[in-house]
């Protein structure tokens, strides 16, 4: 058989020539790059530094309880994201179940719910400890449904606890704004649903002075990639499609 010099293959016809037949043409072949072609790429990647924590729709309750030990609605929604050191951006994964019997041999896989992973939140306390007593009184909050008539301060051995319903004690827009140095674009993950749920041990000693900080655990119902205001949704770009002008 003759040997051809690129993307063909060879076969003989019905009179017993050889003929070629062009499997791919040169234009769908690879092409070779250089540095400068991955330049533009490498050189704009996004950086993990830039990034902002806002914690808004706070209840009305939940407020009241935090003003009630000196924790400001400034300093809820200015401050104590500012001194949110580090933090983890939300993921998601889907729980599956598997199907038998609609075609023989094979088992497939389907999704039937959305799940969310719970994120972490580190925070520089500050000389007041406002940012520890902001975490600390949320969670007492949530804990304080039987604050009342047939309540007991919690320094009486008949002290006792009761969960504040969910809407009293949830957050509907606190936000992880992603943005880079240039703030040319920006990713923004709002919670639905979120509030903290454990504070991790904060660790003290003699040794070497160093900056004081609390990390607190939260869980959420669901979250919003992309812009989600009502002047996003007005202007059409209240999701991550629109937001980058693929829709």
């Amino acid at each position: 058989m003759p040997q051809g010099p690129g993307p063909f293959e060879w076969e003989k016809s019905r009179n017993g020539e050889w003929e070629v037949n062009e499997l791919y043409s040169p234009s769908e072949l690879g092409t070779r790059k250089s540095i400068s072609d991955f330049k533009p790429l490498l050189t704009n990647l996004a950086q993990s530094s830039h990034y902002e924590v806002q914690f808004g729709g706070i209840p009305s309750k939940l407020k009241s309880y935090l003003i009630s030990k000196n924790i400001t609605n400034e300093f809820i929604t200015d401050d104590v994201g500012l001194l949110c050191n580090s933090a983890s951006l939300p993921t998601t994964s889907f729980a599956t179940a598997f199907i038998d019997g609609n075609f023989t041999g094979i088992t497939e896989k389907f999704a039937h719910t959305r799940q969310y992973q719970e994120i972490s939140l580190d925070f520089y306390v500050d000389k007041n400890y406002k940012s520890l007593i902001f975490l600390e009184t949320w969670m007492e909050f949530i804990a304080s449904g039987s604050f009342g008539t047939d309540s007991a301060f919690q320094n009486e051995q008949n002290y006792f606890s009761r969960m504040q319903y969910p809407d009293d004690y949830k957050s509907n827009s606190t936000r992880i704004v992603k943005f880079d140095r240039d703030y040319k674009n920006e990713l923004v993950y709002t919670f639905i649903g979120l509030f903290p749920t454990a504070l991790l041990p904060i660790q003290v000693s003699y040794q070497d002075s160093q900056i004081l900080k609390v990390s607190a655990s939260f869980q959420f119902d669901r979250y919003i990639v992309g812009k989600s205001s009502s002047l996003d949704i007005f202007s059409g770009i209240n999701n991550l499609l629109g937001q980058f002008g693929i829709l």
